[in-house]
């Protein structure tokens, strides 16, 4: 391809000769299931939603920057996340993880600080799975109280729970203070002068000490009693992205150790395998075949944590970096979760295209991360990098799956989409957010604060800005706005603000009332690219369809200039929707003001478009 010039902020490239991608199944069918809805997923980061300090100090204590506690999510603050079109709440942070602050007091360790990133702490350090985060209580000694009144207020308001389980790594400094009875700390019977034993819950570098990374000055360089230049771990663990090094780089997750799954070093595997076809068999029948097989030690800790937090309530689970995991272990953990709860929800992290479908059809995962396509693209797009009709073709690559794809713009490790390092204004995420969430029959996720245009411009401290800070205690300004002191009715929002909470209310109620969002997928892009004057670089275009609902999708990601053609509908289309030539009323259901009309003639139909900047319409015949 040939990128010749840039017009209205999106790359104009024309392919070689006219679009050749006739090798693509274009039409991607897909068993239409009536009895299942969208999912929309509102991801909170639990201790900065409830904040309403503004000091925004880097690297401010809890005293000075404040803190977000469980009891922030009040009745009517769930119900105002529920009205906006949710129906799963993903609390990220809540299970105990390394922080500095001094706990003492109710019998918890103080954690290193060179062993923290942050002051807050990464969630992903978790330090004791099996009790929760005592920043987040009001009474740190009554926290998992609090926590479970939160599990029963968020199911009240009709909603379900999320939380995170990352089952790849935990603290340096792990300490199970308050484990079930008979429950043994991770590496509590390791071997630890080998490197490798299959019961092993960790690594081992033996007869080497840890040794701190060559790195900036902890607590941006704060008197600390514990920032002696040394932690003590001896022998040293291998780290939680795999490095062996006694002393890992400041790049690496050195605040944490990775868990042993019976992979040897060399990579072979040391547990039994899934039998060949298992991709095609149900949780209950992957739950018999584990019955009785020796596994791992890791393998039934991690699925007695699940269970229990299952058993107090939990929804679902979100499994950090589950690729560094093996789906063997995901097909013994998730067919336990799910002889429990058949209901649960389960979420992975995955990022490699080529492992997606052992992941669902062997690791019996419900959803996975669509970023590397999906997500990828849309950035590309809106960044003036690609057109949009590559959509088309990842659509189609992933139609036997697309159900599992999980589509977000915004999460915590992402950029903001409203971010001038993304999309630049929260007006310009407005079409990607359409695609994202009507294009497949996958949930959608919303991170809090991205329906209000948060742009995350705080630089909190070990974390900077263009992301909302997971290490530090920090203010997320927009979102404040909407909380409004505790009073979660946008009081404090600016007109534009509103809008876009007004948008993002329309289209994910909109997706959980859909049927045809649920059904059949089909792209008209090919041909009005070809041959549609006026069809320009940022305009994409599909349909979709149910047997009671049928729309037409239309968006705009061009910022700049206002589009006017007539839009085809191919004959293959108009045959399967079984319309006869004649004119067709079709109406906007976003905004429900925008109607025009669909003509028929000669099988075929063509739809007058005006579409302004970032506009959209989800026509319904």
């Amino acid at each position: 391809m040939k990128k010749i010039t840039i017009v209205a902020g999106i790359s104009a490239v024309l392919l070689a000769s006219a679009c050749k991608t006739k090798d693509l199944k274009m039409n991607v069918e897909k068993k239409e299931d009536v009895s299942t809805k969208k999912e929309v997923v509102y991801q909170v980061f639990t201790r900065l939603f409830g904040n309403k300090n503004t000091t925004n100090k880097p690297w401010g204590t809890i005293e000075e920057n404040g803190v977000g506690k469980f009891n922030d999510f009040t009745d009517k603050a769930l119900h105002e996340i529920k009205d906006l079109g949710v129906t799963y709440v993903w609390y990220t942070g809540v299970p105990h993880h390394a922080l500095i602050r001094d706990y003492t007091a109710i019998g918890i360790s103080n954690d290193d600080p060179e062993v923290v990133k942050g002051r807050a702490g990464s969630p992903y350090a978790v330090k004791d799975y099996y009790n929760v985060n005592p920043d987040l209580a009001v009474n740190p000694s009554n926290r998992l109280e609090e926590f479970e009144s939160l599990i029963a207020r968020t199911h009240k308001a009709g909603l379900k729970v999320i939380i995170d389980i990352v089952p790849n790594h935990i603290a340096r400094q792990y300490e199970g203070k308050t484990n079930p009875l008979g429950v043994k700390d991770f590496g509590a019977e390791d071997d630890v002068t080998v490197d490798y034993k299959r019961n092993n819950n960790f690594y081992y570098i033996p007869n080497t000490t840890f040794e701190i990374p060559d790195m900036a000055k902890p607590l941006n360089g704060e008197s600390n009693p514990l920032i002696d230049g040394k932690f003590e771990e001896n022998p040293a663990k291998w780290t939680g992205n795999g490095s062996r090094m006694a002393k890992p780089d400041k790049n690496d997750w050195y605040e944490t150790v990775k868990i042993n799954y019976g992979i040897r070093p060399d990579g072979s595997k040391d547990f039994p395998e899934l039998p060949s076809g298992f991709d095609t068999k149900s949780y209950q029948e992957h739950d018999a075949f584990w019955k009785g097989k020796d596994v791992p030690d890791s393998w039934d800790k991690f699925k007695d944590i699940a269970l229990y937090w299952t058993a107090k309530g939990v929804d679902g689970f979100r499994f950090d970096m589950a690729e560094m995991v093996p789906y063997e272990f995901w097909s013994y953990m998730d067919s336990a979760i799910k002889v429990k709860n058949p209901d649960a929800f389960l979420l992975a992290e995955v990022y490699n295209p080529k492992e997606y479908r052992n992941y669902i059809q062997l690791g019996k995962m419900d959803y996975l991360y669509d970023k590397v396509e999906t997500y990828d693209k849309l950035k590309d797009i809106i960044q003036g990098r690609a057109l949009p009709d590559g959509l088309s073709a990842i659509q189609n690559g992933l139609a036997d799956i697309e159900h599992h794809m999980l589509h977000f713009l915004d999460n915590h490790d992402e950029q903001r989409l409203a971010s001038p390092e993304f999309a630049g204004t929260p007006q310009k995420g407005k079409p990607l957010m359409v695609v994202s969430t009507t294009i497949s029959s996958s949930p959608t996720m919303v991170y809090f604060g991205q329906e209000v245009g948060e742009a995350g411009n705080e630089n909190a401290g070990f974390g900077t800005h263009s992301r909302t800070s997971i290490f530090d205690y920090i203010g997320v300004p927009s979102h404040q706005r909407w909380m409004n002191g505790g009073a979660f009715d946008g009081g404090l929002l600016t007109k534009e603000e509103k809008e876009l909470r007004d948008f993002y209310k329309r289209i994910l109620n909109f997706s959980l009332n859909s049927s045809a969002l649920m059904g059949k997928y089909q792209e008209i892009q090919e041909v009005n690219r070809q041959t549609t004057a006026g069809y320009d670089s940022g305009i994409y275009a599909f349909t979709r369809w149910s047997a009671t609902q049928k729309l037409i999708v239309v968006t705009n990601f061009s910022w700049l200039s206002t589009s006017n053609f007539e839009l085809k509908i191919p004959a293959d289309i108009i045959e399967k929707w079984n319309l006869k030539d004649g004119n067709y009323t079709i109406k906007d259901q976003l905004y429900n003001k925008s109607s025009t009309l669909l003509q028929v003639v000669n099988g075929e139909g063509k739809v007058q478009i005006t579409i302004a900047p970032s506009e959209s319409f989800i026509y319904q015949l």
